[in-house]
Formats: structure tokens, sequence, C-alpha cells
């Protein structure tokens, strides 16, 4: 079980405060790593770290960063480094997402009017906020010639939204998933691949990890449809991914680069 231990290796976690980000920076602690978690606001980081090294009894480091921006992903890691010496692993989890839990207008959600700034945010954050990331934070790990990247994708990455999760039995639709989500994180796969390719022989493994949907808060007839349609028979738990994360960030996947691992409880094989 030694294979699963990340002790004294140094993590880098955006979106470190969503919802997800939590349970991969507590799996990641938890397994030994000292962890930097990173998202916008700048306070919350540092609190956050604070519980994580309290929980964990690692070290750790909240900074705030905006992954769109160059000179704040430079920044970021700057202070990684002169926290810590390098980075081990870098998971790119920060993205932004049309919710079904906290849905804007409907009508607006459509494709044929869902509006271009929606759209140019998401490709902005989910994909070029994770290209900079890679490209400056992965930079780094090839000059060192060791690094483990793992991309946070989507089942709707891989296939289709099915708009049907979003209709009551009177054919009323609460919701569509829109376009933006499902297209930035077919990208990110794509990113995925290009970087396992391009760094495999600089020591520099990039794999990708995408989860199912989430129970959180959703209106009961979108959980219930969910989960009809999924072969285990429910929707994921916050940390149903904290195994996930730890195998990609830990020495057991390391034969496995440009692979997506798919935890999803049987949703895309239907």
């Amino acid at each position: 079980m030694g294979s699963f231990s990340l002790s004294n290796r140094i993590a880098v976690v955006t979106g470190a405060l969503g919802l997800l980000g939590r349970q991969h920076c507590y799996a990641i602690a938890d397994a030994g790593a000292h962890v930097v978690a990173t998202d916008m606001d700048p306070e919350g980081c540092r609190e956050f770290a604070a519980e994580l090294a309290s929980h964990a009894g690692c070290k750790t480091l909240g900074v705030g960063a905006d992954i769109t921006n160059p000179d704040s992903v430079r920044a970021l890691h700057d202070a990684t480094v002169a926290a810590f010496g390098r980075v081990d692993i870098l998971v790119n989890n920060a993205a932004v997402n049309d919710m079904v839990e906290n849905p804007s207008d409907v009508s607006l959600l459509k494709f044929e009017a869902y509006p271009l700034d929606a759209w140019e945010r998401s490709l902005r954050v989910n994909v070029t906020g994770t290209f900079l990331c890679c490209q400056i934070i992965g930079a780094a790990m090839a000059k060192q010639q060791s690094g483990n990247i793992i991309n946070i994708a989507s089942t709707y990455g891989i296939v289709a939204p099915d708009q049907r999760l979003y209709r009551r039995q009177d054919g009323s639709q609460f919701f569509y998933k829109s376009a933006a989500y499902p297209v930035a994180k077919g990208a990110v796969l794509a990113l995925t691949r290009f970087l396992a390719a391009y760094w495999g022989s600089s020591g520099v493994r990039v794999n990708a990890l995408s989860p199912g949907g989430v129970q959180n808060n959703q209106e009961a007839t979108f959980i219930a449809n969910y989960t009809e349609r999924t072969p285990l028979g429910r929707m994921a738990q916050p940390d149903d991914y904290r195994g996930a994360i730890v195998f990609l960030a830990s020495d057991a996947s390391r034969y496995m680069t440009g692979a997506n691992l798919v935890v999803d409880g049987g949703w895309t094989i239907i």
C-alpha cells in the first residue's frame, strides 16, 4: 500500500474552495502531501489551509489566484516554490459551470439563446485557465524532470448532456445544460492527451479524472431522474472521488499517462 503514499510531496489544487476542491485537498493531505490551496478568495484560501493543516497535520499554504491571468499563476507558482521548494502534483480543478442547483434564466440556457459572454467565460476559465496552469507550473515540472498533473474533466466531456434529466413529469423544462461546459471539458481531455505525449520523456505524467454528478441540494426531480439513469442507483457524494485522486496523484498509477479515469457510477456506459 506504500505506492499510494504522498508523503512529503507538494501539491497545488486549484478551485480548492469548491465542493470537490475541498475533498481533493483533504484526500491528498490525508495521503501525506503538503497542500497549496488556491482559489479566487485569498482570505478563504488562508482559512481553509489552516483548517486542512489542523485536520491532517500537514504543511499548507493558502494563496488567492486568478488562473485566467498568467501573472497570477506565476505568482502562485513562485509562492509555492518559496514555501516548499518545488511542485510535485498539480490538480487543475477550478471551473465554472451552469449549475442545476442554482439556475439562471432557463430561457437563456437554451443553445439558441445562450449568451456569448457566458460561453467565452466558460472557455476562459475551464480551458485557458487549465492551459495556463499547465504551461507555467507544468513547465517547471518538466524542467525538474518530475511531476504529476491531474486535470478534472467531466462525464459531459465524454457524452452529451441528457436534457431529459431537467424535465418534470408534466413536461416542463426547469433547466438546460448548455454546450459551454461539455465543450470546455472535451477540450480539457484533448489537452491532457497532448501534454501526456509532449512531456512523457520529461518525467511528467498528465491524466484526467472525469467525475459524475454530485448530489448537492438539487431539485428532487433531477436527483430522481439522474439516479434512475445511473447503474449504481445514486448520484455521487462529494467524497466519492477521494480514492481516485490519491490513485492518480500517487505512484500507484505510475504507468498511466494520457488516461481519463471515469468515476461516474456507470453513467457513461449506457
